[in-house]
Protein backbone atom coordinates (compact mmCIF):
# COMPACT_ATOMS: atom_id res chain seq x y z
CA UNK A 1 0.00 0.00 0.00
CA UNK A 2 1.12 3.56 -0.63
CA UNK A 3 1.50 6.68 1.46
CA UNK A 4 -1.63 7.05 3.60
CA UNK A 5 -1.72 10.85 3.48
CA UNK A 6 -4.42 12.48 1.36
CA UNK A 7 -3.11 15.38 -0.71
CA UNK A 8 -4.94 18.62 -1.42
CA UNK A 9 -4.89 17.60 -5.09
CA UNK A 10 -6.71 14.37 -4.24
CA UNK A 11 -9.35 16.26 -2.22
CA UNK A 12 -9.89 18.69 -5.09
CA UNK A 13 -9.95 15.81 -7.57
CA UNK A 14 -12.54 13.91 -5.54
CA UNK A 15 -14.79 16.98 -5.46
CA UNK A 16 -14.52 17.24 -9.24
CA UNK A 17 -15.21 13.55 -9.83
CA UNK A 18 -18.30 13.55 -7.60
CA UNK A 19 -19.63 16.77 -9.13
CA UNK A 20 -19.15 15.50 -12.69
CA UNK A 21 -20.73 12.14 -11.82
CA UNK A 22 -23.86 14.00 -10.69
CA UNK A 23 -23.71 16.22 -13.76
CA UNK A 24 -23.50 13.22 -16.10
CA UNK A 25 -26.60 11.73 -14.48
CA UNK A 26 -28.48 14.96 -15.21
CA UNK A 27 -27.17 14.94 -18.78
CA UNK A 28 -28.26 11.31 -19.24
CA UNK A 29 -31.80 12.25 -18.26
CA UNK A 30 -31.79 15.25 -20.59
CA UNK A 31 -30.36 13.19 -23.45
CA UNK A 32 -33.05 10.57 -22.98
CA UNK A 33 -35.82 13.15 -23.00
CA UNK A 34 -34.47 14.83 -26.14
CA UNK A 35 -34.02 11.54 -27.94
CA UNK A 36 -37.53 10.38 -27.15
CA UNK A 37 -38.93 13.75 -28.22
CA UNK A 38 -37.29 13.44 -31.62
CA UNK A 39 -38.45 9.86 -32.14
CA UNK A 40 -41.85 9.87 -30.45
CA UNK A 41 -43.32 10.95 -33.77
CA UNK A 42 -42.43 10.30 -37.37
CA UNK A 43 -40.68 13.62 -37.84
CA UNK A 44 -37.20 12.25 -37.04
CA UNK A 45 -35.61 15.63 -36.40
CA UNK A 46 -35.11 18.16 -33.60
CA UNK A 47 -37.20 21.27 -33.29
CA UNK A 48 -35.30 24.58 -32.85
CA UNK A 49 -35.78 24.54 -29.06
CA UNK A 50 -34.67 20.90 -28.87
CA UNK A 51 -31.71 21.70 -31.10
CA UNK A 52 -30.65 24.42 -28.67
CA UNK A 53 -30.90 21.98 -25.77
CA UNK A 54 -28.74 19.47 -27.65
CA UNK A 55 -26.05 22.11 -28.19
CA UNK A 56 -26.19 22.95 -24.50
CA UNK A 57 -25.93 19.27 -23.57
CA UNK A 58 -22.85 18.88 -25.76
CA UNK A 59 -21.03 21.92 -24.37
CA UNK A 60 -21.75 20.73 -20.84
CA UNK A 61 -20.65 17.18 -21.67
CA UNK A 62 -17.36 18.22 -23.28
CA UNK A 63 -16.49 20.60 -20.47
CA UNK A 64 -17.34 18.02 -17.80
CA UNK A 65 -15.38 15.37 -19.65
CA UNK A 66 -12.34 17.63 -20.04
CA UNK A 67 -12.37 18.38 -16.32
CA UNK A 68 -12.32 14.64 -15.56
CA UNK A 69 -9.54 14.00 -18.06
CA UNK A 70 -7.43 16.63 -16.32
CA UNK A 71 -8.11 15.01 -12.94
CA UNK A 72 -7.15 11.51 -14.13
CA UNK A 73 -3.95 12.75 -15.74
CA UNK A 74 -3.05 14.75 -12.62
CA UNK A 75 -3.61 11.77 -10.32
CA UNK A 76 -1.46 9.34 -12.28
CA UNK A 77 1.63 11.50 -11.78
CA UNK A 78 1.86 10.71 -8.06
CA UNK A 79 2.99 7.09 -7.86
CA UNK A 80 2.16 4.86 -4.91
CA UNK A 81 -0.45 7.18 -3.37
CA UNK A 82 -3.68 5.29 -2.79
CA UNK A 83 -5.85 8.39 -2.46
CA UNK A 84 -4.70 9.53 -5.91
CA UNK A 85 -5.44 6.09 -7.28
CA UNK A 86 -9.01 6.20 -5.96
CA UNK A 87 -9.63 9.61 -7.51
CA UNK A 88 -8.10 8.67 -10.85
CA UNK A 89 -9.89 5.32 -11.06
CA UNK A 90 -13.26 6.83 -10.14
CA UNK A 91 -12.76 9.57 -12.73
CA UNK A 92 -11.86 7.07 -15.46
CA UNK A 93 -14.94 4.96 -14.65
CA UNK A 94 -17.22 8.01 -14.83
CA UNK A 95 -15.77 8.81 -18.26
CA UNK A 96 -16.29 5.26 -19.50
CA UNK A 97 -19.82 5.08 -18.10
CA UNK A 98 -20.88 8.30 -19.83
CA UNK A 99 -19.36 7.22 -23.14
CA UNK A 100 -21.03 3.82 -22.97
CA UNK A 101 -24.38 5.39 -22.14
CA UNK A 102 -24.20 7.56 -25.25
CA UNK A 103 -22.99 4.63 -27.33
CA UNK A 104 -25.74 2.25 -26.23
CA UNK A 105 -28.52 4.82 -26.58
CA UNK A 106 -27.59 6.79 -29.68
CA UNK A 107 -25.00 4.90 -31.73
CA UNK A 108 -27.65 3.38 -34.00
CA UNK A 109 -29.76 6.56 -34.25
CA UNK A 110 -28.42 8.39 -37.28
CA UNK A 111 -30.29 11.63 -36.65
CA UNK A 112 -28.98 11.89 -33.08
CA UNK A 113 -25.41 10.95 -34.01
CA UNK A 114 -25.35 13.52 -36.77
CA UNK A 115 -26.54 16.15 -34.32
CA UNK A 116 -23.92 15.14 -31.72
CA UNK A 117 -21.22 15.37 -34.39
CA UNK A 118 -22.17 18.86 -35.55
CA UNK A 119 -19.52 21.57 -35.03
CA UNK A 120 -20.11 24.50 -32.69
CA UNK A 121 -17.64 27.14 -33.92
CA UNK A 122 -18.42 29.67 -31.17
CA UNK A 123 -17.23 27.14 -28.58
CA UNK A 124 -14.40 25.72 -30.69
CA UNK A 125 -16.07 22.32 -31.07
CA UNK A 126 -15.01 20.71 -34.37
CA UNK A 127 -17.26 18.51 -36.46
CA UNK A 128 -17.06 14.77 -35.85
CA UNK A 129 -15.76 15.16 -32.29
CA UNK A 130 -18.39 12.84 -30.82
CA UNK A 131 -17.35 9.88 -33.00
CA UNK A 132 -13.66 10.54 -32.31
CA UNK A 133 -14.07 10.49 -28.55
CA UNK A 134 -16.49 7.59 -28.49
CA UNK A 135 -14.12 5.44 -30.51
CA UNK A 136 -11.40 5.91 -27.91
CA UNK A 137 -13.56 5.22 -24.86
CA UNK A 138 -15.67 2.20 -25.83
CA UNK A 139 -13.15 -0.03 -27.59
CA UNK A 140 -11.84 -3.20 -25.87
CA UNK A 141 -8.22 -2.00 -25.72
CA UNK A 142 -9.26 1.07 -23.75
CA UNK A 143 -11.22 -1.08 -21.31
CA UNK A 144 -8.29 -3.48 -20.94
CA UNK A 145 -6.12 -0.62 -19.73
CA UNK A 146 -8.35 -0.45 -16.66
CA UNK A 147 -7.71 -4.10 -15.78
CA UNK A 148 -4.95 -3.46 -13.25
CA UNK A 149 -6.93 -0.65 -11.63
CA UNK A 150 -9.91 -2.95 -11.21
CA UNK A 151 -7.68 -5.69 -9.81
CA UNK A 152 -5.93 -3.33 -7.39
CA UNK A 153 -9.23 -1.94 -6.11
CA UNK A 154 -10.80 -5.38 -5.65
CA UNK A 155 -7.77 -6.83 -3.86
CA UNK A 156 -7.34 -3.84 -1.53
CA UNK A 157 -10.92 -2.71 -1.10
CA UNK A 158 -11.01 -2.92 2.70
CA UNK A 159 -7.84 -0.91 3.14
CA UNK A 160 -8.90 1.67 0.54
CA UNK A 161 -12.28 2.16 2.19
CA UNK A 162 -10.57 2.58 5.54
CA UNK A 163 -8.17 5.14 4.08
CA UNK A 164 -10.93 7.47 2.93
CA UNK A 165 -13.55 6.94 5.64
CA UNK A 166 -14.32 10.26 7.29
CA UNK A 167 -12.51 12.21 4.55
CA UNK A 168 -13.74 14.05 1.43
CA UNK A 169 -12.96 10.85 -0.49
CA UNK A 170 -15.34 8.60 1.42
CA UNK A 171 -17.98 8.48 -1.35
CA UNK A 172 -15.51 7.28 -3.99
CA UNK A 173 -15.50 3.53 -3.19
CA UNK A 174 -19.29 3.36 -3.47
CA UNK A 175 -19.20 5.25 -6.75
CA UNK A 176 -16.46 2.95 -8.07
CA UNK A 177 -18.37 -0.21 -7.17
CA UNK A 178 -21.61 1.02 -8.73
CA UNK A 179 -19.84 1.92 -11.97
CA UNK A 180 -17.91 -1.35 -12.06
CA UNK A 181 -21.21 -3.22 -11.77
CA UNK A 182 -22.97 -1.04 -14.32
CA UNK A 183 -20.21 -1.50 -16.89
CA UNK A 184 -19.44 -5.17 -16.28
CA UNK A 185 -15.91 -4.51 -15.10
CA UNK A 186 -15.34 -7.67 -13.12
CA UNK A 187 -12.09 -9.63 -13.13
CA UNK A 188 -13.90 -12.58 -14.73
CA UNK A 189 -15.05 -10.33 -17.57
CA UNK A 190 -11.46 -9.27 -18.15
CA UNK A 191 -10.47 -12.92 -18.65
CA UNK A 192 -12.65 -12.98 -21.77
CA UNK A 193 -11.58 -9.52 -22.86
CA UNK A 194 -7.92 -10.38 -22.40
CA UNK A 195 -8.08 -13.04 -25.08
CA UNK A 196 -9.25 -10.39 -27.55
CA UNK A 197 -6.31 -8.09 -26.97
CA UNK A 198 -3.60 -10.51 -25.90
CA UNK A 199 -1.65 -9.93 -29.07
CA UNK A 200 -1.08 -6.35 -27.97
CA UNK A 201 0.88 -7.65 -24.96
CA UNK A 202 -0.61 -4.90 -22.84
CA UNK A 203 -0.22 -6.91 -19.66
CA UNK A 204 3.57 -6.74 -19.96
CA UNK A 205 3.90 -3.01 -20.67
CA UNK A 206 4.84 -2.21 -17.10
CA UNK A 207 7.02 -4.52 -14.99
CA UNK A 208 6.36 -2.98 -11.58
CA UNK A 209 4.02 -3.44 -8.66
CA UNK A 210 0.25 -3.64 -9.04
CA UNK A 211 -0.47 -0.07 -7.89
CA UNK A 212 1.98 1.39 -10.38
CA UNK A 213 0.47 -0.77 -13.10
CA UNK A 214 -2.97 0.48 -12.05
CA UNK A 215 -1.88 4.12 -12.26
CA UNK A 216 -0.21 3.51 -15.59
CA UNK A 217 -3.41 1.93 -16.87
CA UNK A 218 -5.41 4.98 -15.84
CA UNK A 219 -3.04 7.17 -17.83
CA UNK A 220 -3.32 4.94 -20.90
CA UNK A 221 -7.09 4.65 -20.57
CA UNK A 222 -7.58 8.37 -21.12
CA UNK A 223 -4.51 9.34 -23.15
CA UNK A 224 -6.03 8.02 -26.36
CA UNK A 225 -8.94 10.38 -25.81
CA UNK A 226 -6.71 13.46 -25.70
CA UNK A 227 -3.69 12.60 -27.85
CA UNK A 228 -3.02 15.04 -30.68
CA UNK A 229 -6.27 16.89 -30.03
CA UNK A 230 -6.24 19.26 -27.10
CA UNK A 231 -3.16 19.38 -24.97
CA UNK A 232 0.63 19.38 -24.94
CA UNK A 233 1.67 16.95 -22.25
CA UNK A 234 4.02 18.08 -19.48
CA UNK A 235 3.49 21.79 -20.14
CA UNK A 236 3.81 23.61 -16.82
CA UNK A 237 2.01 26.97 -16.91
CA UNK A 238 3.36 29.80 -14.80
CA UNK A 239 4.17 33.50 -14.95
CA UNK A 240 7.78 34.71 -14.97
CA UNK A 241 8.91 35.78 -11.51
CA UNK A 242 9.45 39.40 -12.56
CA UNK A 243 5.87 39.57 -13.89
CA UNK A 244 4.54 38.15 -10.62
CA UNK A 245 6.50 40.75 -8.64
CA UNK A 246 5.17 43.67 -10.67
CA UNK A 247 1.61 42.36 -10.46
CA UNK A 248 1.81 42.08 -6.68
CA UNK A 249 2.70 45.77 -6.58
CA UNK A 250 -0.25 46.66 -8.80
CA UNK A 251 -3.01 44.47 -7.37
CA UNK A 252 -5.78 45.94 -5.21
CA UNK A 253 -8.65 44.17 -3.39
CA UNK A 254 -11.54 43.54 -5.74
CA UNK A 255 -9.47 43.31 -8.93
CA UNK A 256 -10.67 40.73 -11.44
CA UNK A 257 -7.93 38.45 -12.76
CA UNK A 258 -8.55 36.97 -16.20
CA UNK A 259 -6.07 34.23 -17.11
CA UNK A 260 -5.16 31.68 -19.74
CA UNK A 261 -3.23 28.43 -19.41
CA UNK A 262 -1.86 27.24 -22.72
CA UNK A 263 -2.78 23.68 -23.71
CA UNK A 264 -5.17 23.23 -20.76
CA UNK A 265 -8.04 20.85 -21.48
CA UNK A 266 -10.53 23.11 -19.73
CA UNK A 267 -9.69 25.97 -22.13
CA UNK A 268 -11.50 24.13 -24.85
CA UNK A 269 -15.17 24.69 -25.63
CA UNK A 270 -15.12 28.09 -23.91
CA UNK A 271 -15.40 31.21 -26.08
CA UNK A 272 -12.43 33.45 -26.74
CA UNK A 273 -8.73 33.66 -25.91
CA UNK A 274 -9.31 34.35 -22.19
CA UNK A 275 -11.28 31.47 -20.61
CA UNK A 276 -11.01 31.91 -16.82
CA UNK A 277 -11.61 34.54 -14.13
CA UNK A 278 -10.80 34.89 -10.42
CA UNK A 279 -11.63 37.63 -7.92
CA UNK A 280 -8.63 39.00 -6.04
CA UNK A 281 -9.48 39.52 -2.36
CA UNK A 282 -6.20 40.99 -1.10
CA UNK A 283 -3.55 39.98 1.41
CA UNK A 284 -4.50 38.49 4.75
CA UNK A 285 -3.22 41.64 6.49
CA UNK A 286 -5.32 43.90 4.24
CA UNK A 287 -8.42 41.83 4.83
CA UNK A 288 -7.88 41.68 8.59
CA UNK A 289 -7.33 45.44 8.82
CA UNK A 290 -10.55 46.04 6.86
CA UNK A 291 -12.55 43.81 9.22
CA UNK A 292 -13.44 41.53 6.33
CA UNK A 293 -13.71 38.51 8.62
CA UNK A 294 -16.50 40.15 10.63
CA UNK A 295 -19.00 39.94 7.77
CA UNK A 296 -21.63 37.22 8.21
CA UNK A 297 -20.85 35.64 4.83
CA UNK A 298 -17.11 35.67 5.45
CA UNK A 299 -17.05 34.49 9.06
CA UNK A 300 -17.59 30.74 8.32
CA UNK A 301 -14.62 30.77 5.92
CA UNK A 302 -12.32 33.20 7.71
CA UNK A 303 -10.11 30.64 9.43
CA UNK A 304 -9.51 28.76 6.18
CA UNK A 305 -8.84 32.04 4.38
CA UNK A 306 -6.06 32.87 6.83
CA UNK A 307 -4.55 29.40 6.98
CA UNK A 308 -4.89 27.90 3.49
CA UNK A 309 -1.20 28.67 2.79
CA UNK A 310 1.03 30.31 5.37
CA UNK A 311 3.72 30.90 2.77
CA UNK A 312 1.51 32.92 0.40
CA UNK A 313 -0.26 35.95 1.92
CA UNK A 314 -2.61 36.86 -0.95
CA UNK A 315 -6.05 35.33 -1.52
CA UNK A 316 -8.49 34.95 -4.40
CA UNK A 317 -12.10 33.79 -4.61
CA UNK A 318 -12.31 31.36 -7.50
CA UNK A 319 -14.60 28.74 -9.01
CA UNK A 320 -12.72 25.87 -10.60
CA UNK A 321 -13.70 22.34 -11.49
CA UNK A 322 -13.52 21.31 -7.81
CA UNK A 323 -15.93 24.09 -6.78
CA UNK A 324 -16.01 27.63 -5.38
CA UNK A 325 -13.09 28.08 -2.98
CA UNK A 326 -10.84 30.65 -1.35
CA UNK A 327 -7.42 29.96 -2.83
CA UNK A 328 -4.04 31.64 -2.82
CA UNK A 329 -2.79 33.95 -5.53
CA UNK A 330 -0.64 31.03 -6.71
CA UNK A 331 -3.75 29.63 -8.39
CA UNK A 332 -4.27 32.35 -11.04
CA UNK A 333 -0.52 32.99 -11.15
CA UNK A 334 -0.11 29.41 -12.38
CA UNK A 335 -1.06 30.64 -15.85
CA UNK A 336 0.68 31.67 -19.05
CA UNK A 337 -1.19 34.93 -19.65
CA UNK A 338 -3.03 37.31 -17.32
CA UNK A 339 -4.91 40.58 -17.35
CA UNK A 340 -6.07 42.64 -14.37
CA UNK A 341 -9.41 44.47 -14.50
CA UNK A 342 -10.32 46.99 -11.80
CA UNK A 343 -13.94 47.84 -10.96
CA UNK A 344 -14.90 51.50 -10.92
CA UNK A 345 -16.11 51.43 -7.34
CA UNK A 346 -15.12 52.88 -3.99
CA UNK A 347 -13.11 50.59 -1.70
CA UNK A 348 -16.02 50.30 0.76
CA UNK A 349 -18.28 49.12 -2.07
CA UNK A 350 -15.65 46.64 -3.18
CA UNK A 351 -15.41 45.05 0.27
CA UNK A 352 -19.21 44.84 0.38
CA UNK A 353 -19.22 43.09 -2.99
CA UNK A 354 -16.47 40.64 -2.06
CA UNK A 355 -18.23 39.75 1.19
CA UNK A 356 -21.48 39.14 -0.66
CA UNK A 357 -19.69 36.82 -3.06
CA UNK A 358 -18.30 34.80 -0.15
CA UNK A 359 -21.84 33.53 0.51
CA UNK A 360 -21.28 31.10 -2.39
CA UNK A 361 -18.04 29.60 -1.07
CA UNK A 362 -18.19 25.80 -1.01
CA UNK A 363 -20.69 25.41 -3.84
CA UNK A 364 -20.01 23.09 -6.76
CA UNK A 365 -18.82 24.14 -10.19
CA UNK A 366 -21.64 24.63 -12.70
CA UNK A 367 -20.92 22.61 -15.81
CA UNK A 368 -24.33 23.76 -17.09
CA UNK A 369 -23.10 27.39 -17.33
CA UNK A 370 -26.51 28.65 -16.24
CA UNK A 371 -26.50 32.08 -14.58
CA UNK A 372 -30.21 31.90 -13.78
CA UNK A 373 -29.49 29.55 -10.86
CA UNK A 374 -27.10 30.01 -7.95
CA UNK A 375 -26.69 26.55 -6.41
CA UNK A 376 -23.64 25.94 -8.64
CA UNK A 377 -21.27 28.59 -10.05
CA UNK A 378 -18.81 29.02 -12.89
CA UNK A 379 -15.71 31.21 -12.58
CA UNK A 380 -17.19 34.40 -14.00
CA UNK A 381 -20.30 33.94 -11.89
CA UNK A 382 -18.24 34.66 -8.77
CA UNK A 383 -17.55 38.09 -10.27
CA UNK A 384 -21.16 38.51 -11.39
CA UNK A 385 -22.76 37.56 -8.08
CA UNK A 386 -20.28 39.68 -6.15
CA UNK A 387 -20.60 42.90 -8.16
CA UNK A 388 -24.01 42.92 -9.85
CA UNK A 389 -26.03 45.82 -8.44
CA UNK A 390 -23.23 47.23 -6.28
CA UNK A 391 -23.06 50.96 -7.03
CA UNK A 392 -24.04 51.28 -10.67
CA UNK A 393 -22.47 47.96 -11.71
CA UNK A 394 -24.60 46.05 -14.23
CA UNK A 395 -23.76 43.06 -16.42
CA UNK A 396 -25.40 42.06 -19.70
CA UNK A 397 -25.83 38.30 -19.88
CA UNK A 398 -25.58 36.64 -23.30
CA UNK A 399 -27.48 33.58 -24.44
CA UNK A 400 -25.08 30.82 -25.47
CA UNK A 401 -26.03 27.20 -26.21
CA UNK A 402 -29.39 27.74 -24.59
CA UNK A 403 -28.19 29.35 -21.35
CA UNK A 404 -27.73 32.92 -20.13
CA UNK A 405 -24.00 33.37 -19.53
CA UNK A 406 -21.21 35.84 -18.86
CA UNK A 407 -17.82 34.84 -20.27
CA UNK A 408 -14.38 36.10 -19.32
CA UNK A 409 -14.25 37.68 -22.77
CA UNK A 410 -17.45 39.58 -21.91
CA UNK A 411 -15.70 41.07 -18.87
CA UNK A 412 -12.75 42.06 -21.02
CA UNK A 413 -15.13 43.64 -23.52
CA UNK A 414 -16.52 45.78 -20.67
CA UNK A 415 -13.01 46.98 -19.82
CA UNK A 416 -12.11 47.69 -23.44
CA UNK A 417 -15.25 49.81 -23.82
CA UNK A 418 -14.62 51.54 -20.48
CA UNK A 419 -17.81 50.23 -18.90
CA UNK A 420 -17.54 49.55 -15.14
CA UNK A 421 -13.96 48.18 -15.39
CA UNK A 422 -10.53 49.53 -16.29
CA UNK A 423 -7.70 47.38 -17.66
CA UNK A 424 -4.80 47.79 -15.21
CA UNK A 425 -2.24 45.36 -16.62
CA UNK A 426 -1.94 42.73 -19.36
CA UNK A 427 0.69 40.06 -19.95
CA UNK A 428 -0.04 37.95 -23.04
CA UNK A 429 3.08 36.40 -24.59
CA UNK A 430 4.50 36.03 -27.13
CA UNK A 431 2.99 39.19 -28.67
CA UNK A 432 3.04 40.99 -25.33
CA UNK A 433 5.94 39.43 -23.45
CA UNK A 434 6.31 42.54 -21.30
CA UNK A 435 3.69 43.61 -18.78
CA UNK A 436 1.56 46.33 -20.34
CA UNK A 437 -0.14 48.81 -17.99
CA UNK A 438 -2.65 51.61 -18.34
CA UNK A 439 -3.69 52.31 -21.97
CA UNK A 440 -1.15 49.73 -23.13
CA UNK A 441 -3.02 47.04 -21.21
CA UNK A 442 -6.23 47.93 -23.02
CA UNK A 443 -4.49 47.90 -26.42
CA UNK A 444 -3.05 44.46 -25.67
CA UNK A 445 -6.55 43.19 -24.86
CA UNK A 446 -7.87 44.59 -28.13
CA UNK A 447 -5.10 42.72 -29.93
CA UNK A 448 -5.95 39.38 -28.27
CA UNK A 449 -9.60 39.84 -29.21
CA UNK A 450 -8.68 40.68 -32.82
CA UNK A 451 -6.42 37.60 -33.11
CA UNK A 452 -9.34 35.18 -32.72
Amino acid sequence: MGDESISDAAVAGAATVLTVAEQFERLKQLAGVLSEAAFSSDRGYFTPSEDEEVRHLLVSYWQSRNALLEVVLEMKDARHIDSNFLVGYAGALVLVDAARFLHSNFDDRTVVREKLNEPAPHFGIPGGLYDTVQASLVNPVHTWHLYHATKYFDQNRELLVGLCTGTPLEDLPGLIESLQDANGMSLSAYAVLGARVQARQLVDLVKEDLLQRALYGLQKSVSSAVANVYTVRHHEPGLPREIESRLRELLRPGDVLIVRKEHALTNYFLPGYWPHAALYLGTCNELSAAGFGDHEHVRPHWEHLLECDAGEPSRVHEAMKDGVRVRTLNSPFGSDAITVLRPRLELEEIYTAMARGMFHTGKSYDFDFDFTRADRLVCTEVVYRSYEGVGDMRFDLTRRAGRMTLSAEDLIGMAISGRHFDAVATYAPPEFSELKTGPGATEALRATAASL
